[in-house]
């Protein structure tokens, strides 16, 4: 009955295939009413069968994927430097980094400062850490707006520099924490931007890849961004110097599973950067260096 009414109503207007598509299309919507089926209140079935399920997220990534057992906040600062300056803005961040190291009130320290060996010239790295988190980091800001020699430092600091940038992280629950180590070594900084919603996968590959790099002790500390470029992963490695650094990196290629890592590490992520970091140079530093987990 459907198709013989819409076959009178459009015989002028369309085809004879058309026609049938549009009985056929009329008689199951009549069988899916005749169900009580609503298109408005559910999705149709063709939908439903491109339509990826996902469970709800039952935490933030920063909670399921940092270390429940401390509330560190990190700080990576990028400061681009005037070549003629670099000398003196060591120097003088030494001196100030020293002062503030050694106040016991003043609740974050130091973790490492080095230059940019290869990669971006000219560029001072330094990493430091808020024992207690975001409260801590406040605390931080208010001692040091009230520092006048700090305040002194800043201004003479400007002269020097041609850009900076920062950034807040918190380090990955399955990666090594920080700690002092025996020098003189230089540093593998490499930075990932990872495409949105695979940060999960990322922590998942990398708890166990981790596993494979621990032989020569080269894993220094793991990191993501929380406040400034978002969906950015930082990886610290410490190596006795290039050769060693290609010894240990081939090594790891010999143990099974290492190469599944380095491919979803590629589909997880955008072209890394890499830099080659050497620690700040210099005799008044060295002491506050290898205190501060530099060789």
């Amino acid at each position: 009955m459907i198709c013989k009414m819409a076959a009178a109503t459009w015989s002028l207007k369309i085809s004879k295939s058309q026609q049938l598509l549009l009985c056929r299309y009329r008689l199951g919507s009549a069988i899916y009413s005749s169900r009580g089926c609503s298109s408005e209140s559910k999705k149709g079935w063709l939908q439903s069968l491109f339509v990826h399920k996902v469970d709800p997220r039952k935490d933030a990534h920063s909670n399921l994927l940092s270390k429940k057992e401390s509330s560190n906040l990190y700080k990576i600062q990028f400061h681009n430097v005037k070549p003629e300056c670099l000398q003196e803005y060591n120097r003088l961040s030494a001196e100030v980094q020293s002062r503030l190291h050694s106040d016991q009130d003043y609740p974050c320290e130091i973790v490492g400062s080095w230059n940019t060996w290869y990669g971006e010239q000219d560029q001072a790295v330094h990493l430091w850490r808020y024992s207690g988190g975001y409260p801590a980091l406040t605390k931080s800001l208010n001692m040091l707006r009230d520092n006048k020699e700090y305040t002194e430092f800043r201004k003479e600091r400007s002269k020097m520099l041609i850009s900076r940038r920062n950034q807040l992280l918190l380090e990955f629950s399955f990666w090594n924490e920080p700690l002092p180590r025996a020098g003189p070594n230089i540093y593998e900084l490499r930075t990932y931007r990872l495409k949105p919603g695979t940060m999960i996968e990322w922590g998942n590959n990398w708890a166990r890849a981790i596993q494979h790099r621990q032989e020569n002790e080269e894993a220094v500390g793991g990191f993501f961004t929380q406040i400034g470029d978002l969906y950015l992963v930082h990886h610290l490695w410490a190596y006795k110097d290039l050769q060693s650094r290609a010894e240990t990196r081939n090594s790891a290629w010999l143990k099974a599973g290492w190469d599944e890592n380095v491919y979803y590490t590629g589909n997880d992520t955008d072209a890394p950067s890499l830099s080659i970091l050497s620690h700040c140079d210099r005799k008044p530093f060295h002491s506050l260096c290898q205190r501060a987990f530099l060789g």
